[in-house]
């Protein structure tokens, strides 16, 4: 047993028997309150027989004992660090999740059937090492010694990325907000953050932000006295594998449900769109790794391309120094978004279905940075966007060492250079395709306003 799940030590109440005795002795108070749960009416001291010692007939030993059979394991499972998302990864390992029906999120809710109606609760104040932060199950009438109950419905989420960059944190609360809207849009009165197992105390502004627009309600964070000692949880729903799962209909429900719930939230009109002869283009630049090394020559490229098409115009933004509902609005006035790769891309959802975005990449990414290098792909086909494809830079300084690890860092950040010749004619092609595509969609944003009407009225 964990110490930290009980700071009062009492001595067993149960007498020293033959062993043979033992089992059901353990087994009695877990049948009796078993039976209490199918019929209220049966009172929790009811002895089957006479002969049953008179210890097993008293409530507060029953609870006692229950009390003293609570395990706390640790939270994060060390003997999967090989793997840690195989099987029920190395989070919460003993317990099983699984998705609702089919393209759903996987998630674990306590209590449930499964584990016979008994409660979460954690003790977890390691910020540092997973693996000394501990998890256990337990009966709602014998929760651990000095522990706290927390009523209500808490979210317990454990990703392997973090909550401050736009684009993990986006990943991390997508199967929150789909449980929420999958379910009569309750929402949390707390959520617990988790990294590897290790105590997470806030997420970034921007990730709070959506979270709170996406799930209904104010992000409470478990933390600080009440995280310091065994908190059991009323409700929980834990979910460890961020969006793994979520078929690409599923997330693009989610994502318009976030669009239209931050346009309102920002004040703006649900659906956007903008006039039709009109198309709207922002350059979304960055600052230090994976910058443009001469921003002036790109903008000049796309503002001469713009200057070709009637009813065009150019911003040049950059995302860094703008709040949420800055970001919101910029992305609601954009029919193509032209940025390098990075978090700033993730604000895309928040564009017209069947917008652009057009992708660059500095030296190094193609043959080094893996499936990382396609998730603003995968973002912008499960958001109903449509992504034009990737630039990558082929000049610059190779790389010094042999090591394949060492040459991914040392390209990650590099900066990016340009193609005037090819710049213009990608910005032609995508410009064309996008003035004719406005022109043929008018009546499918009328269907796209009515299906996003529908979600966002479902939870209200």
């Amino acid at each position: 047993m964990n110490p930290n799940s009980t700071s009062v030590e009492q001595k067993s109440p149960i007498p020293k028997c033959s062993s043979f005795l033992f089992l059901p002795i353990i087994l009695t108070p877990i049948i009796l309150l078993q039976l209490q749960s199918l019929n209220p009416s049966l009172p929790i001291s009811f002895c089957p027989s006479p002969s049953f010692s008179s210890h097993l007939c008293n409530q507060t030993t029953l609870l006692s004992m229950l009390r003293h059979s609570i395990t706390f394991l640790p939270l994060k499972d060390l003997r999967f660090s090989h793997n840690p998302t195989a099987g029920n990864t190395w989070f919460m390992s003993s317990l099983h999740d699984s998705p609702d029906s089919v393209g759903e999120p996987y998630y674990i809710r306590l209590p449930s059937t499964s584990t016979n109606n008994r409660l979460l609760c954690i003790s977890a104040s390691d910020p540092h090492d997973g693996s000394r932060n501990s998890y256990a199950l337990a009966y709602p009438e014998a929760l651990p010694y000095n522990s706290t109950f927390l009523p209500g419905f808490t979210f317990v989420s454990d990703t392997f990325y973090d909550y401050n960059n736009l684009w993990h944190g986006l990943a991390a609360i997508l199967p929150f907000a789909q449980w929420h809207a999958a379910n009569g849009c309750a929402s949390p009165e707390r959520w617990f953050l988790f990294h590897w197992g290790e105590v997470r105390k806030g997420m970034g502004m921007w990730v709070r932000t959506l979270a709170e627009v996406s799930t209904g309600g104010k992000v409470r964070v478990v933390e600080g006295g009440e995280a310091a000692g065994v908190v059991c949880f009323e409700e929980a729903v834990v979910a460890r594998r961020n969006d793994v799962g979520m078929s690409n209909e599923r997330k693009e429900e989610v994502y318009d449900l976030m669009k239209s719930r931050a346009r309102i939230y920002c004040g703006l009109e649900r659906n956007g769109g903008g006039n039709l002869g009109e198309i709207r283009m922002t350059l979304l630049f960055r600052v230090g790794s994976r910058s443009f090394k001469n921003e002036t020559a790109v903008a000049g490229v796309f503002e001469r391309e713009c200057e070709r098409v009637e009813g065009c115009r150019v911003r040049l933004v950059r995302s860094s120094n703008l709040t949420f509902c800055e970001q919101v609005t910029l992305m609601s006035e954009t029919d193509i978004l032209i940025s390098p790769h990075g978090a700033q891309m993730t604000n895309m959802i928040f564009m017209d279905k069947s917008s652009s975005v057009m992708e660059f990449f500095p030296k190094g990414w193609l043959e080094l940075a893996g499936g990382g290098q396609y998730v603003f792909r995968w973002l912008a086909d499960s958001a109903g966007m449509r992504h034009e494809g990737q630039w990558r830079d082929s000049e610059g300084e190779s790389c010094p060492f042999d090591d394949k690890d060492q040459c991914f860092t040392f390209y990650k950040d590099g900066t990016i250079g340009h193609d005037e010749a090819f710049f213009s004619q990608w910005a032609a092609q995508v410009l064309q395709e996008t003035k004719v595509r406005k022109l043929k969609d008018a009546s499918k944003k009328k269907n796209n306003r009515a299906s996003q009407q529908g979600m966002h009225n479902a939870c209200h």
